[in-house]
């Protein structure tokens, strides 16, 4: 598969969190760094996801919005 978006992180599943119709999906990218990702359960059971299982986060944004205090 060859995709456009350049913002590919590589990891490995960690966790899933499967409600009725969404989940939530946390990948391991390594250095205690996580990416959280909130897609359908559908797409979890399509994709076979599963905790331990590797698997990349491709992020395609026209915004990248940075907040200090």
């Amino acid at each position: 598969m060859q995709l456009s978006a350049r913002n590919a992180l590589h990891g490995t599943v960690s966790a899933i969190e499967l409600g009725q119709v969404m989940a939530t999906v946390k990948l391991a990218l390594g250095d205690g760094q996580t990416v959280t990702a909130a897609i359908t359960r559908e797409a979890v059971e399509h994709l076979g996801l599963e905790v331990g299982s590797p698997a990349t986060a491709i992020v395609k944004a026209t915004e990248v919005i940075l907040a200090v205090e």
